[in-house]
This record gives structure tokens, sequence and C-alpha cells, in this order.
């Protein structure tokens, strides 16, 4: 039996196109006002059974906080019906339900009576609460002194504490220090374990992936997938690759990116750089794992002997990924007297998920002349092939084995 439920579900909101000047217009004009209809759930209908992690996904606007309120009943659909069993927190804005005026002792109590909790149980979770927030010297204190860091502290740490059967979860985990963060992930893993039903809405497909058994992809309110968390995710990014792809310039090596750094002597000079696919066409997207081809064209203008090619390519935040050359593989070129092309073959891109540089180099062969060399001049975008429990940069290939205690190594 689902604990969840939601049956052909649509939320209409009325956009008011006009704003009253004065108290009188605001009770009149209301009426002949001239309004549009924003439609932001059409016919949403899915099961969550108890005991899952189940994520909604999809670009800004696409309805999937609209659905995460109608379930905690903060919102009412226009038609349809949602049916919840079970005590419900939401982490959607924290503490959107503390008195100003009270102390943060005082909105722990208000806030957990109003999640259904009688005085005796408050009592029980109290110290645990303060405990997680981490801000016991401030308790006693009205939570209008409080910052905003404390603020959505306190509130997190009553969402979790108040033993919910279903849990919702809107973007907001990501509060407070990195070691308030991993404190927060490890509870709600706890909850997880402990068979609290979880509703999580994100745009961080990793942590979905990682997270959550099921999930829905959400566009213009509407499900467009559903399913595991890795189909919807590979359904909602093959969308986004496609849309990416379609608006993308073909990229060369007189006209690449704004950001382009380029130097060298010119005796050897890159007329074309390109990413190919593994059917030999242009590129700039790849999928974890795809097969694909750094080919540089050049000119000679004067005879060059044994120079050195090269391909590194660098992550958007700066971090060098890999940066392989001619000299670590069995390719001699000898004396170059004349134009050609080289390239860069790598059967299987170990690189996840990502925005990349690729850049060329061509050297002497003790690297210390640069003939052309071109820095964030081609841009690899790595979408999509998204594998349960991985995140980083790369998808190292290896094997595990798992051996009792007393069993000897092989």
């Amino acid at each position: 039996m689902s604990q969840i439920v939601v049956d052909d579900v649509s939320k209409r909101f009325r956009l008011y196109t006009s704003r009253a000047n004065s108290l009188k217009e605001r009770f009149t004009a209301r009426r002949f006002a001239r309004y549009e209809d924003f439609w932001a759930l059409r016919d949403v209908s899915l099961e969550i059974p108890p005991a899952t992690t189940f994520g909604l996904i999809g670009h800004n606007g696409s309805g999937k906080s609209t659905l995460l309120r109608c379930i905690a009943g903060i919102y009412q659909p226009t038609s349809g019906t949602v049916s919840v069993d079970g005590r419900i927190s939401a982490l959607l804005e924290l503490g959107a339900g503390f008195h100003p005026d009270l102390t943060g002792k005082e909105n722990i109590y208000l806030n957990a009576a109003i999640l259904g909790l009688s005085t005796k149980e408050i009592d029980a979770v109290f110290d645990d609460i303060v405990d997680f927030s981490g801000i016991a010297g401030f308790i006693d204190a009205p939570v209008k002194v409080y910052s905003s860091g404390m603020f959505v502290r306190l509130g997190f740490a009553v969402a979790v504490h108040v033993n919910p059967e279903i849990l919702l979860i809107d973007e907001v985990v990501a509060v407070g220090d990195e070691e308030f963060q991993r404190r927060c992930f490890e509870h709600i893993h706890s909850l997880r374990r402990s068979g609290v039903t979880i509703v999580l809405v994100s745009h961080n497909l990793g942590l979905v992936q990682s997270m959550c058994d099921h999930a829905a992809w959400f566009d213009h309110g509407r499900i467009q997938a559903l399913g595991t968390s890795t189909e919807a995710a590979s359904a909602y990014l093959s969308k986004v690759n496609a849309e990416e792809q379609e608006g993308a310039e073909t990229p060369s090596a007189e006209g690449l990116t704004d950001d382009v750094l380029r130097r060298g002597s010119g005796e050897i000079r890159f007329t074309d750089v390109a990413v190919l696919d593994r059917g030999r066409t242009r590129t700039m997207f790849a999928a974890p794992g795809e097969d694909i081809t750094v080919r540089m064209t050049f000119d000679c203008h004067e005879p060059v002997v044994d120079p050195v090619f090269g391909v590194g390519i660098r992550h958007e935040g700066g971090q060098l990924m890999s940066l392989k050359t001619t000299l670590q593989s069995e390719l001699d070129p000898g004396t170059v007297r004349e134009g050609g092309a080289v390239e860069f073959h790598i059967p299987r891109l170990p690189l996840l998920s990502g925005k990349y540089f690729v850049n060329v180099y061509a050297v002497d062969s003790h690297s210390t002349h640069v003939y052309d060399e071109i820095e964030h001049g081609l841009t690899l975008n790595v979408r999509g092939g998204l594998v349960r429990g991985i995140d980083g940069f790369f998808d190292i290939e290896g094997d595990w084995t798992l051996r009792g205690a007393h069993e000897e190594a092989r």
C-alpha cells in the first residue's frame, strides 16, 4: 500500500496583471481585474510506497516544489487529490513557523506541537534538538537576534527530530558550514535507514542518484519520466544535452572560446582543433565512458625535428584532470616538414559530469620551446551516463572484494 498517492493533480495560480493603488481599489478592483491562469501542475499522478526515498527533478518552475507543497498540505490542488498516511515534517522554508519574539526554546515547543508532538514527546527530544543545532548558548534568547545561520540550524534540527514518518525536503540541506551539512546528511540517511519515507526536490542529480530509489522528472508542470532515479535523471539530461547541442556553435582553432589563451613561435601552428565522437562527428558533448577523439590539424612553416604534441584537460574550476603527450606513446613524428593532423583517441572517457576545457600543445622534444599552445580553446561538456554511488571527477575502474575477518587474502 502506498503512503503517498497523488491522483490526477492539477494546480492553477492566477497572475493578476494590474495592481491596486488605493485601499478602495483593492476591495473593488479584484472583481474586474485582468489575470492570466498559470498551471504549475497538470494531470500529475504518482504513488510513493512506505520507506521509499523519492526524488523530484527538473528545471526551475517545472512544478516539483509546487507538488511538494501539495503533499505537505500547504497548497490545495485545483483538481485531483493527494492522500498522505503518516506524520509529515517538511524542510521547505526552514524556521518559517518561528515567532521572532519567542526564544529558541519556546519556538521548539511551539513548532513541535504544531507538528503533532505532545509535551512529553518534545521533552524527550529537546536536548537532541539543541545539541544538533549547536546554539545551546542562545537557546533562551529570542530568535529575532539570531543570525540567519543560527535560524536555519534550529529550523533543521526541529524538523528532523520530531519523529516524522514522512520527510519532505526542498533544496534546503545545504545550510550552515561544511561540518553542519555533513551532520545534516548523516541524519537524513539515518532516517532513511529507519524506514522514514523521504521526498526530495533537488537540482543536484548526483545527490538524487545516491539517495533516491525512484524519481520523477517534471517539465512545465507535467511528469516527463517516472522510474528509477537513474532512469529519470538520464531522461532529463538527454533533453538538456539536446537543447544545448541545438544552440551550440562548432568550434575551430581560429574561432575558439572567448577565453582562449594562445602563445608560441609558430613553426607549427594549429589550424583546427576538434573533439570527435565515435562516428567522427564534431561535438562539444560527451557522456562518461564514451569513445572520443581529440584531433589537431596543423600547418608546418619550416622543418621541425621530433616535435611533441600534447592534450590537456582542465576542469572549469581550474583543476588539471590530465595531460597526455606523444612522449608517452610509441608515436615517433621524426622530422615534420609539412602540415598534417595528429589525433589522441580516448576509448573510454573516465570523466564524470562537468564542464571541461581541452588544451592542445606543440613543443620541442625537451618541452622547453613552445611552437603553439592553445588553452581554454575548446569546451567539452560531459553529461549523462549517471551511475549510482559515483561522485567526483573520475570514474576509476576497479574491482571490489569482501572477505571474512578470518579469511586469508588471496
